[in-house]
């Protein structure tokens, strides 16, 4: 659809479709001087503006925003799987889903919030990728928090094993000074090395991080003194966690992301990774969900 058809049929006076400085689709929400741009290029969700405050998300200034390629920031949908294909190293990391273009279903204001649901479906992913019969909806909720909910349905006659992840990048002044707490006890994987361990109070950083967080539902605080705000990361149907920042030497490597931009950003991830990975019954379906709050302090 153009953007005057989307305007036309799922536009509101809090809903505007445009096109970005790059050509990409996006749909803007705003709700009580709150806004949020979704780009329906992956169902990327690219901004969340609390009033008065800062972007909450994060963006490369290096990221592609072109087809085929996934943007590089805010919130990549990973699906249907987490990380490298298990069995095809040619197949692209954290799978299709952010790759495709989403078709908009709904949209509207429910309890308040102003919503958007996306959708994708096997006819609008490559003929390479298809291999059963699916339907996974994005749903994006603006409030006072920001809502993000990747629903999967199994539509198919055989099971549907899948990991996934809401890859969330966030927006910090310095990664050397945060802090992320929540995790304080629970078990993770250092995915560098392949060894595990038991977290020991918050979680600082002062070299590349790559955690694999197991057996937790909790919701996590990042606590940023430099900006002078707490943000919340609570999520439902996901029992993994994933923290990440590249540091200064893999950000060199990597062609999308800038050599000095992991000083402005840390991933605290809503995961169905590693022992959380799932499989769908037929008929079956699995909502992941993150819920992201941003309380300034003083």
């Amino acid at each position: 659809m153009t953007v005057q058809e989307l305007n036309a049929e799922f536009g509101a006076s809090d809903i505007h479709f445009y096109n970005d400085s790059h050509g990409l689709v996006c749909a803007e929400l705003n709700n009580a001087g709150s806004k949020a741009v979704i780009a329906l290029h992956g169902a990327h969700l690219m901004s969340y503006v609390p009033k008065g405050q800062r972007d909450v998300l994060w963006m490369s200034e290096k990221s592609y925003f072109a087809v085929g390629k996934p943007i590089r920031g805010g919130i990549p949908v990973c699906w249907p799987w987490f990380g490298g294909h298990p069995s095809d190293s040619g197949m692209p990391s954290h799978g299709f889903a952010r790759l495709a273009d989403w078709e908009v279903i709904a949209s509207g204001k429910h309890e308040g919030a102003t919503f958007i649901e996306l959708a994708l479906t096997p006819g609008l992913i490559p003929e390479k990728f298809r291999n059963g019969d699916f339907l996974v909806k994005m749903r994006v909720g603006l409030s006072s928090k920001l809502l993000a909910a990747l629903v999967i349905e199994n539509t198919d006659v055989k099971e549907l094993a899948f990991s996934a992840a809401l890859h969330s990048y966030f927006n910090i002044s310095e990664i050397a000074d945060i802090t992320v707490s929540g995790l304080d006890g629970k078990t993770f994987i250092d995915t560098l090395d392949d060894t595990v361990h038991v977290q020991k109070g918050d979680v600082n950083f002062g070299a590349e991080t790559d955690l694999v967080y197991l057996d937790t539902e909790d919701a996590c605080i990042i606590d940023d003194p430099g900006f002078g705000r707490k943000l919340k990361v609570a999520k439902c149907g996901s029992r993994s966690t994933v923290v990440w920042n590249p540091w200064k030497d893999k950000s060199v490597r990597m062609p999308d992301f800038g050599d000095e931009e992991y000083h402005s950003m840390v991933c605290v991830e809503t995961t169905n990774a590693e022992t959380d990975a799932r499989i769908l019954a037929p008929g079956e379906s699995h909502t992941l969900q993150v819920i992201i709050e941003s309380e300034t302090q003083g």
